[in-house]
C-alpha cells in the first residue's frame, strides 16, 4: 500500500474514532472522568506509598548528623525506648573530644505523663535534647538551649528538679488542655502524677510529633532524665555526631564502632536502613499502596475500554458490514482511547496537586503526619502512562476482538 493510501486510512479511522466520541458526548464525558478518576488512584495511592517509605528516612535527615550510635533494644513502636546508652554525657565527651568530630550530643526518648493537674495526667511520648533548632516550625512561642553547667550537671551528682523546666508540646495536646506559651503544665513517669514536675510551655510545635505518629512533647535532655528517674546512670537513646570537614565519615565511623564494641555505631544513612528494617509493617504498608495504586489503576482502565467498547457494538457491526477490516475497527477504537486517555490524563494530573495538598492539610490536622502524601514526577509519570498507555492498548485490543465478533446479526437485535 502507497503512503497516500495510508494516509487516507489513518485520516478515516481518526475521523471515524471523532465522530464516534462526538456522537455519544454524554459517554465520552463520563469515560474521561473514570480515567480521571484511575489517574488520581494511582498518583495520590502511589504518594502515600512513596510518603509512608520516606517518613523515617526524612525524621534522620532532619536532624542532619553524620553518626548515629545506639544499642540494642530499640522499639521505635512504642515510641519510646529502653535508653540503652548509659552515662550518656561521658559517651558524649569523649566523642567530642576525637580530632575527626565536630560536635556530638545525646538524645533521649521516653513514655511520661502529661497535664494541668499533678493528679490528671494523660500519656504522651518525650524526646530529650540539649536545643531546639530552627526545623521545628513553632506555630507560637520558641524553643530552648540548655546553658552549658545545665548540661555539665549531668556528669555530677543526679539532681532533684529539673535544671530548665520548659517545654515544647504538640499543638493538639496543647487544644486538649487548653494552654499556651507561658502556662504551667506537669510532667511525670506516671499516670498517678507522684514525682511530677512543673515546666513552663515556651513553644508549640508538632515537630518530633511527625516522626513519632502520636503528639509528642520536646522537653531538656536532664529535665527529661529527671523526670524519668534515669539521671543517675544518665541514659540515653542516641549520640550522635558530626565529622569534620576534612573526615572521612566511614573511617570514622570504623573507629567508633571499634572504640565502642558493646554500641551499634552507623553512618546516618545505615541508620535509616536499621530503623526501616525495624519497622517491616510500615515497609510493607507503602509497598502494598503502590502494588495496589498501579494495579487498580490498570484494572479499573482495562474494565473501562472494554465497556466503552462493548456499548459500540452496533456501530461497530455496521462498520464491518460495509467492509472495513478488522484493523480498521481496532484503530477507530485506539483512538478513541488515545483521545480519552489524553483527556483524563491531563485532568488527572492537574487534580492531584490540590487534592494532595488537601490530603496532607487533614492527614497533619488529624495524625499529626506533614507531607504525607508526596507525588513525585516518577508518580505523575506513571498516572499518565496509565492514561495514555494502557488506555490505548487495551482500546486497539478490545477493538481487535470486537472487529471478529460484530457481525451483521447485532445490527438486528
Amino acid at each position: 500500500m502507497s503512503v497516500g493510501g495510508l494516509a487516507v486510512r489513518a485520516s478515516a479511522v481518526v475521523g471515524i474514532a471523532v465522530a464516534q466520541l462526538r456522537r455519544a458526548p454524554g459517554r465520552t464525558a463520563l469515560t474521561v472522568l473514570a480515567v480521571t478518576l484511575a489517574v488520581l488512584s494511582v498518583t495520590l495511592l502511589a504518594g502515600l506509598g512513596i510518603g509512608v517509605i520516606e517518613k523515617g528516612e526524612d525524621g534522620l535527615d532532619s536532624a542532619d548528623r553524620d553518626i548515629w550510635i545506639s544499642s540494642e533494644p530499640v522499639d521505635p513502636a512504642a515510641s519510646g525506648t529502653e535508653n540503652p546508652i548509659a552515662d550518656s554525657h561521658g559517651v558524649t565527651r569523649a566523642v567530642t573530644a576525637r580530632d575527626d568530630i565536630q560536635s556530638a550530643t545525646p538524645i533521649a526518648m521516653h513514655v511520661v505523663y502529661v497535664g494541668t493537674e499533678p493528679s490528671d495526667l494523660e500519656r504522651r511520648s518525650a524526646v530529650g535534647v540539649h536545643e531546639t533548632h530552627d526545623g521545628f516550625d513553632f506555630e507560637e512561642g520558641g524553643g530552648f538551649e540548655l546553658d552549658q553547667e545545665d548540661v555539665e550537671a549531668a556528669s555530677g551528682p543526679s539532681p532533684d528538679e529539673v535544671p530548665s523546666g520548659e517545654i515544647v508540646i504538640d499543638p493538639r495536646i496543647a487544644e486538649s488542655h487548653d494552654v499556651g506559651v507561658g502556662d504551667t503544665i506537669y510532667v511525670g513517669a506516671s499516670r498517678e502524677g507522684e514525682g511530677a514536675r512543673e515546666f513552663t510551655v515556651v513553644g508549640i510545635s508538632g515537630h518530633h510529633s511527625q516522626y513519632l505518629g502520636s503528639p509528642a512533647v520536646t522537653v531538656p535532655l536532664v529535665d527529661l532524665q529527671v523526670v524519668t528517674g534515669t539521671a543517675g546512670t544518665d541514659r540515653a537513646t542516641f549520640v550522635t555526631a558530626d565529622v569534620t570537614e576534612d573526615a572521612d565519615r566511614d573511617a570514622v565511623r570504623d573507629d567508633l564502632a571499634e572504640e565502642y564494641p558493646e554500641y551499634d555505631v552507623r553512618t546516618s544513612d545505615e541508620q535509616v536502613e536499621a530503623m526501616i528494617e525495624e519497622r517491616p509493617i510500615v515497609l510493607a504498608s507503602g509497598f502494598t499502596l503502590v502494588g495496589l495504586a498501579v494495579v487498580g489503576g490498570v484494572v479499573l482502565t482495562a474494565n473501562l475500554f472494554v465497556l466503552v467498547t462493548s456499548q459500540q457494538r452496533e456501530q461497530l457491526a455496521a462498520l464491518r458490514a460495509l467492509g472495513l477490516s478488522r484493523w480498521l475497527l481496532a484503530g477507530t477504537i485506539g483512538v478513541q482511547g488515545l483521545v480519552v486517555g489524553l483527556l483524563g490524563g491531563l485532568v488527572g494530573l492537574a487534580a492531584t496537586p490540590p487534592i494532595a495538598a488537601a490530603l496532607n492539610r487533614l492527614a497533619a490536622s488529624v495524625v499529626g503526619f506533614e507531607r504525607l502524601l508526596r507525588t513525585s514526577p516518577e508518580v505523575y509519570a506513571a498516572g499518565f502512562l496509565l492514561a495514555v498507555g494502557v488506555g490505548t492498548l487495551v482500546a486497539l485490543v478490545t477493538g481487535w476482538r470486537a472487529g471478529r465478533y460484530s457481525r451483521i446479526e447485532h445490527l438486528e437485535e
